[in-house]
């Protein structure tokens, strides 16, 4: 989740319990979790060279990608250059800008990234338009996002909090963003002219990795800043963390996230074409 306009609900220092370095930590954290995953779903769908990824924020995913496909010519950019300064050890290019205006030619890159991107945004339809514009023809579109109503499954499941988890969905709704964004994204590129558009879901589960990895999402680190905010009770967040501690320590709990993988083809070449040269 990375700042890429200056009106959107990511504020990478309020995000979660202690600051910037807090973020910086569950950024870290949050793609170690999932990103296996998503780069599967990410070569299925084709990554056409080069890849601009918009909204890298501290390059978490940045560097995963560059040890992954280290012959794919690649520009990471962001609003935030203070966040994004902490991308340079990924060894990439790396541009200081806003989503809908990128410093970059028309038709100049094979692929644009948007991860946890538009969700935070205030015009998401202007961002995918803007990627729109300097993507080649063929060139390849992919969102990574969520739905707040579709993340996933948990066993035990606590229903008293689907309340607390509804504050972080109305206070990010207050600040400009939309944390249902995944319902709309296959009808969002379609509506900017995109063809072949796909929708690819993913799931991380504890059967592959550690409970205590997935705190960087359910853990109530995240929900503490909406105290401060005043969108969440400190009997919430004591609620919240009792939870997790719980959760946590059942031998048998079991937990599945849900990721969803929009990708679409911009106006005058084909997917198959463009996969056959990734």
């Amino acid at each position: 989740m990375t700042a890429v306009t200056g009106a959107g609900s990511y504020d990478p220092a309020t995000t979660t319990a202690g600051g910037l370095h807090g973020e910086l930590a569950r950024l870290e954290a949050q793609a170690e979790l999932s990103f296996d995953e998503e780069l599967r779903v990410l070569l299925d769908v084709g990554v056409p060279a080069p890849l601009l990824e918009l909204g890298a924020g501290s390059g978490a995913v940045t560097r995963r990608l560059r040890a992954a496909l280290p012959d794919l010519p690649m520009v990471s950019a962001d609003i935030d250059t203070a966040l994004l300064a902490h991308a340079a050890d990924a060894r990439v290019p790396l541009l200081g800008c806003d989503a809908v205006r990128l410093p970059l030619a028309d038709g100049s890159v094979g692929t644009v990234l948007l991860r946890y991107v538009l969700q935070h945004v205030a015009d998401p339809a202007a961002v995918v338009a803007e990627a729109l514009r300097v993507l080649r023809p063929g060139g390849r579109l992919v969102v990574i996002e969520v739905d707040a109503m579709l993340w996933g499954l948990a066993d035990p499941m606590y229903p008293e909090m689907a309340g607390v988890h509804n504050r972080m969905t109305g206070a990010q709704r207050q600040a400009g963003g939309d944390r249902l964004i995944g319902r709309k994204l296959t009808r969002l590129l379609r509506r900017a002219g995109f063809g072949d558009v796909v929708l690819r879901p993913f799931a991380t589960t504890n059967d592959d990795r550690p409970t205590e990895a997935f705190a960087a999402h359910l853990g109530p680190e995240r929900l503490a800043p909406l105290v401060a905010a005043g969108a969440l009770t400190l009997p919430e967040l004591a609620l919240a963390a009792d939870r997790w501690r719980r959760f946590r320590a059942d031998p048998d709990a079991w937990v599945m996230l849900l990721g969803l993988v929009v990708a679409g083809t911009a106006p005058g070449g084909s997917a198959a074409s463009e996969r056959s040269t990734s």
